[in-house]
Formats: structure tokens, C-alpha cells, sequence
């Protein structure tokens, strides 16, 4: 009986780590940096950890909280609310429907879906982002922000893959 307890609260445990892990990073990435040039060359480390559990765990980090997490995003970030959110929704649905291309693919492959996806997200966040604005935002801290996040993602897939290992559960 009481083993029985502990395995369902191990269950329900795990079935967190993925929405508190984005959460982390998305606490992580909104850190303000000493220096105000610095601020452009931040990734969005959330988009990573979206990206990996679409693929990966699509059910242990649901579109509704992936929508929740991008409404973090923009909050801690200041971006329009729900720009990140409808970014995030976006490519947690289009990542169910490809699943089979890129899952147990090599991680080359990954990364270069990675890097296609986040290119496309990241410009369709500029693109909101300077509609709501009414002025076109700065390509320079878009590309910036591409590439960090892109050059990112080896650290980040690695970290998200120790802890999806560790959600397997126990025999």
C-alpha cells in the first residue's frame, strides 16, 4: 500500500520535470546581464527545452503549457504578451506532426532541425513583436538571439536528455 503511494507520487513527480525545467530556464534566461549590449546575445533557452519535449515527451509538456511557459517568456522578457506563447504552441504542434523524421535520428540531424525551426520561430517572434510595435524591431538583436540559441542547444539537448533518462521510472 504504501509503496503503491510513493510510486504514484514518483509518477506524478516526473510527469513535472519537463514543464519545471523549462520554467527554470526561462527564470534562467531573463537573469538581467551587467551590460545592456549583452542583453541581445541571450538564448532563448525555453525554445530548446519546447523543442525537445515535442519530440521527445510530447505528452509530458502539453501545448497548453507550452502556451503557459511562452506567456512566461514574454512576461519576464518584455515582449508583447503571447507573442512567445503563439510561438511556442505553434512549434510544440508542428513538432508532434514530425516526430517521426527527427526522433532517434543522430543528433547532427537534430541540431539541424533545431536550427531550422528556431530560425523560423525566432523570425516570426520578430515579426509579431514588430507589428504589436508598430515599428520594425532590430534584425541585428533577431540574428543575434538565432545564433546564440542555435549554438546553445548542444548544452541545452544534453542537460534535457540526462533528465529525460532520469524520468524513466523505476523497476
Amino acid at each position: 500500500m504504501i509503496r503503491s503511494v510513493w510510486l504514484r507520487l514518483g509518477a506524478a513527480a516526473r510527469t513535472l520535470v519537463p514543464a519545471g525545467l523549462t520554467f527554470l530556464l526561462a527564470l534562467a534566461g531573463s537573469v538581467p546581464l551587467s551590460a545592456i549590449d549583452l542583453q541581445i546575445i541571450r538564448p532563448l533557452l525555453p525554445f530548446a527545452a519546447v523543442y525537445y519535449w515535442a519530440l521527445y515527451r510530447p505528452d509530458l509538456l502539453p501545448a497548453p503549457v507550452a502556451f503557459s511557459l511562452g506567456l512566461l517568456v514574454d512576461i519576464l522578457g518584455g515582449a508583447p504578451l503571447g507573442v512567445h506563447a503563439a510561438v511556442f504552441c505553434l512549434v510544440h504542434g508542428g513538432l508532434r506532426r514530425q516526430r517521426r523524421f527527427l526522433v532517434g535520428k543522430s543528433f547532427m540531424i537534430n541540431w539541424s532541425g533545431f536550427a531550422l525551426v528556431a530560425a523560423g520561430a525566432l523570425a516570426l517572434v520578430w515579426l509579431l513583436a514588430s507589428i504589436l510595435h508598430g515599428a520594425p524591431l532590430s534584425a541585428e538583436a533577431l540574428l543575434m538571439q538565432a545564433a546564440t540559441t542555435i549554438a546553445a542547444f548542444p548544452l541545452a539537448f544534453r542537460l534535457l536528455l540526462r533528465c529525460h533518462s532520469a524520468l524513466t521510472p523505476p523497476a
